[in-house]
C-alpha cells in the first residue's frame, strides 16, 4: 500500500500547531524590541494568574504544593530548616530552594494574531506595572473586546545590566479586540472559547512525588544538571515536544 502523503501531512501540521486540533505555540515571550500585544479577560474576570514554583530540585521546575494549593511541601519545609540554621551557606542554600513567584496571562499578539490566544510569562514587576495600569481611570477594563486598550511592549537588556527589562504602556486609543482584518466579531467568539484553563496548563505534583524528588536530589552523589525553571524539555521518551521547549526557553528568560 502507497504512503498516504495527505495523512502524513496532517501529523506534521499537528506538531507544528496547525490545522484543527494541533497544539498552537501556546506560550509567548517578547522579542527584544517593540511588541503589541491585547491581554485577553479569562471566564473568572482575573487575566492575571500568580504561580509559584520550585526550581534547583532535580532536573525540572515544577509547582510548589504549598503556595498554590495549601498543601504540606517537603522542599518548603526543607529550605525553611536550612534557613534556621542561620549559617552563610545554609541561607544561601535555602533561597535557592524557596518557591519563586511568576505571573501569567493569556494574550492576543498583534501581528500574530493567526496563532490565536497565548500565554505570557512575566515577573513581578510586569506584574506591579500592570495593575497599575487596570486601576488606572484613565484605562479602566483593558481586556474589554469592544473597548479595551493595547500594551505597547519594549523588551531588552539595558546597557550594562544582567538582565532583560520589560517596558510596558497601554496605548491611549480604545479598540475592539478584533477588528475586520482580523475577522471581526466571529472571529472574537472563536479566540474566547480558546482562552487556557490555567489550573490545568501545569503539572500538579502530590507531596508524595515532591518528597520523591527532593529524596532523589540529597541522595545525588554528583550533583545535579542545569535545572529548566518549569517542566522537562524533554519528554518521557526522550522526544522535546514544541510546548515544553517554548515554555522552559520562556522561563528561562
Amino acid at each position: 500500500m502507497a504512503l498516504n502523503l495527505d495523512a502524513m501531512k496532517a501529523k506534521l501540521d499537528k506538531l507544528n500547531g496547525k490545522g484543527d486540533g494541533g497544539n498552537r505555540n501556546l506560550f509567548w515571550r517578547p522579542e527584544d524590541g517593540e511588541s503589541n500585544i491585547r491581554i485577553v479577560s479569562t471566564p473568572d474576570g482575573d487575566p492575571f494568574k500568580e504561580k509559584f514554583f520550585h526550581y534547583n530540585v532535580g532536573t525540572s521546575g515544577f509547582l510548589c504544593p504549598k503556595r498554590n494549593f495549601g498543601d504540606d511541601c517537603p522542599v518548603c519545609n526543607f529550605a525553611n530548616k536550612l534557613w534556621n540554621e542561620g549559617t552563610e551557606e545554609s541561607k544561601r542554600q535555602a533561597k535557592d530552594l524557596f518557591a519563586k513567584q511568576r505571573f501569567f496571562s493569556p494574550v492576543l499578539v498583534r501581528g500574530e494574531e493567526q496563532e490565536g490566544i497565548r500565554v505570557w510569562g512575566y515577573g513581578k514587576m510586569a506584574y506591579e506595572k500592570l495593575l497599575t495600569i487596570v486601576l488606572d481611570p484613565d484605562y479602566g477594563d483593558i481586556t474589554d473586546p469592544e473597548s479595551g486598550n493595547d500594551l505597547k511592549l519594549m523588551y531588552g537588556k539595558l546597557p550594562g545590566a544582567s538582565f532583560p527589562r520589560t517596558d510596558i504602556r497601554p496605548r491611549p486609543r480604545k479598540t475592539v479586540l478584533c477588528d475586520d482584518a482580523v475577522g471581526g466579531d466571529d472571529r472574537c467568539a472563536e479566540l474566547l472559547e480558546t482562552i487556557p484553563n490555567f489550573d490545568e496548563l501545569f503539572e500538579r505534583k502530590t507531596t508524595e512525588e515532591v518528597q520523591s524528588v527532593l529524596d532523589q536530589f540529597l541522595s545525588s552523589e554528583s550533583g545535579t544538571p542545569p535545572v529548566e525553571k518549569y517542566g522537562s524539555s524533554q519528554s518521557e521518551s526522550g522526544e522535546t515536544t514544541a510546548v515544553e521547549a517554548a515554555f522552559n526557553d520562556l522561563l528561562n528568560s
